[in-house]
């Protein structure tokens, strides 16, 4: 366990190795899960706010959903998160699927396109991290939680190129804790590495 500040990482996000296959695994974490993307209190407003802007993006049965559910709901164990599409395997309502399989995020796709200044949720950026909030105390606890069989190719090319999880997320633990977060987290790995045995 590293500990930074108020936040509990778990060993593995630096220990093993991950990055992203989309080849493979075409984007199925934005379907695969218990609920849709979790989303923070500040993240809400941004939903809202970008919501017309990414509309056009949107399939037609998920502007349908997002219509009759709102923009986000409540989920009782997850709090807020984005709504799912039921008929079309629990996906994302702001998720689409390409023609080759591949799911985009629209949010993201907008992002890319200079449109809005909002990635995407946290939530999705950080993954395979999860971070849950503490339920006694002001901390939060960072986990390595790939899916095992839909994450097993990024499991395997981050093995073979030898990439670390928190090196291939280091933009959205940036985003999320800030520059110094990061480079502590980096130093912290780095003396692992030369201290294999400590």
């Amino acid at each position: 366990m590293i500990v930074i500040d108020n936040k509990l990482i778990s060993d593995d996000v630096i220990e093993k190795q991950f990055v992203c296959d989309l080849s493979k695994c075409k984007g199925g974490c934005c379907e695969d899960g218990d609920a849709g993307a979790p989303l923070e209190e500040a993240e809400l407003k941004l939903v809202n706010e970008y919501y017309e802007v990414v509309k056009p993006y949107l399939t037609q049965p998920a502007i349908k959903e997002i219509e009759k559910k709102g923009n986000y709901e409540y989920d009782e164990e997850f709090g807020w998160v984005t709504p799912t599409l039921p008929s079309d395997n629990e996906i994302c309502v702001y998720a689409y699927r390409e023609p080759d399989g591949l799911i985009k995020c629209a949010f993201e796709q907008a992002y890319n396109e200079g449109k809005i200044p909002w990635k995407k949720p946290i939530s999705c950026h950080l993954y395979p991290i999860i971070a849950y909030k503490g339920k006694h105390g002001d901390y939060e606890r960072l986990n390595y939680e790939p899916r095992k069989k839909m994450c097993s190719p990024a499991c395997k090319l981050g093995k073979s190129l030898q990439v670390p999880v928190y090196k291939f997320l280091k933009e959205p633990l940036t985003r999320k804790y800030g520059q110094e977060f990061y480079a502590v987290l980096d130093q912290i790995a780095t003396r692992n590495d030369d201290n294999p045995a400590e």
